[in-house]
This record gives C-alpha cells, structure tokens and sequence, in this order.
C-alpha cells in the first residue's frame, strides 16, 4: 500500500476511534519504496540527492510520528496502531514497551534475539536496528507505530542516517537467518502476540 495512502487510511480509523465508532486497530501492511521523517527538524538525515532517490522511485514524505529518517519498502512489515491508550491502561513508554515486547516475542519465534536500547527506541542486534518505532498520539489515540525487517533490501538505507544514529547499522531476519521468510508467517506471530501483550481477542477484518 502506498504510504500516503496508509497514513489516509490511520487518519479516518483514529478520528472514528476518538468519536468512539470503533475498536481498537492494527494495520499489518508493506509500503513501496519510501523515505519517512519523524516531527523533528531531521531533514538532514537524507543524504543522497533528490535526483538519485527520483531515479530509484523514493519518495520522501513528512510526517506527525516521533523519531527522525527511517526507510519503508517491500520485504519491511509495518504495523500502525489505532488504539486508545486509556483503553489499556498505559501511557505512551509503556505502550511502546509493549509493541517491542510482541516484536522481541515474534523474532523469538525465528530464532532470532532482540535486545532493548534504553537510550533508542526500537529493537538492536548488536549495533544493528532491527525494528523502528515510531509514535503520534492525538486525543489519547495512537498513531502509527513500528516497522520490522523481514527481506527488505538494506541497500536502501545508504540514502539515509537511519533514526539519526551515525555509529549504528541496520539489518534484518533474512539476513540473520540466511534465507528468506514467509511474510504471512511473520504477520500471523505479530497478530498472535499482539493478542498477548495488549490483552485482545484479534479479529481479522
């Protein structure tokens, strides 16, 4: 699903879920090639010229979600979350400790181990981020949310300083495992233990 359209999308789902129309939302999708800057002033964590993204189809797209530069494409599962915090009890940190939680519990699940940053959100292997998060919260309702490496093409991020972080890489499930995933299999895991940690019946819709 193209980004400005899944932003479209979380846009209508969070005013319905602030006005009380429906429940809570994951949305499990993968996005074309995309460039995405959180609220800061991050612009300069773009590197590469405006022609050679144009000449690789990159769009560049400003958004409302906390963090700075990260990278979306084919192969990266992106969750966004349309959830009322009070619903759950939590405040922000402690929801973004959950979505780690049920991404920690699914990369378990491949074999893989992710650790924790207290000073960068997201999950690391070593010095290498293997899931972003990024949040908005408007009215006690959430916003986007996280992006795990499954086989995506980590070329890519050659275009970025990812999150801002210049001493750190990034990496993904294929390749620490050697081969590529099952996507279904990996979204299937996420719903599972999403379901655990958020304390939800999932319901596919």
């Amino acid at each position: 699903m193209p980004y400005g359209e899944a932003w479209a999308l979380q846009e209508d789902l969070r005013m319905k879920r602030i006005e009380g129309n429906i429940f809570d939302h994951m949305l499990l999708v993968e996005h074309p090639p995309v460039i995405t800057l959180g609220r800061r002033e991050c612009e300069d964590d773009v590197i590469s010229p405006d022609t050679v993204l144009s000449s690789e189809r990159i769009d560049v797209v400003k958004t409302n979600r906390g963090g700075r530069a990260t990278y979306h494409g084919p192969g990266q599962l992106v969750g966004y979350f349309i959830c009322e915090l009070a619903s759950f009890g939590m405040g922000i940190k402690d929801f973004v400790r959950s979505i780690e939680e049920m991404c920690i519990l699914t990369l378990m699940d491949f074999g893989i181990t992710g650790c924790r940053d207290d000073k960068h959100p997201g999950l690391w292997i070593g010095k290498n981020k293997i899931v972003a998060i990024g949040l908005n919260v408007s009215h006690g309702v959430t916003q986007h949310g996280f992006a795990l490496n499954v086989n995506c093409n980590l070329n890519a991020y050659k275009h970025i300083v990812a999150c801002g972080i210049n001493d750190r890489g990034v990496t993904s499930m294929a390749s620490l495992r050697g081969t590529i995933l099952d996507m279904d299999e990996v979204k299937q895991r996420v719903i599972v233990h999403a379901g655990q940690i958020l304390l939800r019946k999932m319901f596919s819709i």
